[in-house]
């Protein structure tokens, strides 16, 4: 287990994040394509520690996960930006625990308001072979 993070520790650059929330608002579930075409639910959750609160995006069978005034693990979970507002999500590697611990949240500060350039540095290789990818050059 990595080290357990607060909601005011997150950023943009954060990943492999354990944090221990509590559920404050669900938004409904709403019906997405993806660039494959395929259909999922997504539904934009508000979970928050004694730092501050943070919106998060839950996939499908994850939505049934959360529950308003419930606390919850996320455990291997990352930062994204969306729209230039930061978002925490679980993705493919992550996971939602209940847990029975109690906590008090910090909805003055909501760092989900915040906003980024869109650009983040992304690691770059010193040089690529686009034909290991399967892509030719143009």
């Amino acid at each position: 287990m990595s080290e357990i993070k607060k909601v005011e520790e997150l950023n943009p650059a954060s990943r492999s994040v354990d944090i221990l929330v509590k559920v404050l608002e669900i938004s409904p579930p709403r019906e997405v394509s993806t660039k494959d075409g395929s259909q999922h639910r997504v539904s934009e959750v508000l979970v928050g520690d004694p730092t501050g609160c943070v919106l998060m995006s839950l996939w499908d069978s994850d939505v049934e996960k959360v529950e308003v005034g419930k606390s919850i693990w996320v455990r291997n979970g990352y930062v994204s930006l969306f729209r230039g507002n930061m978002r925490l999500n679980t993705g493919r590697y992550g996971a939602i625990e209940p847990s029975e611990e109690e906590v008090v949240a910090n909805t003055e500060n909501n760092i989900s308001n915040r906003s980024y350039d869109q650009k983040i540095p992304k690691f770059r290789p010193l040089f690529h072979d686009d034909s290991r990818r399967g892509r030719r050059r143009r």
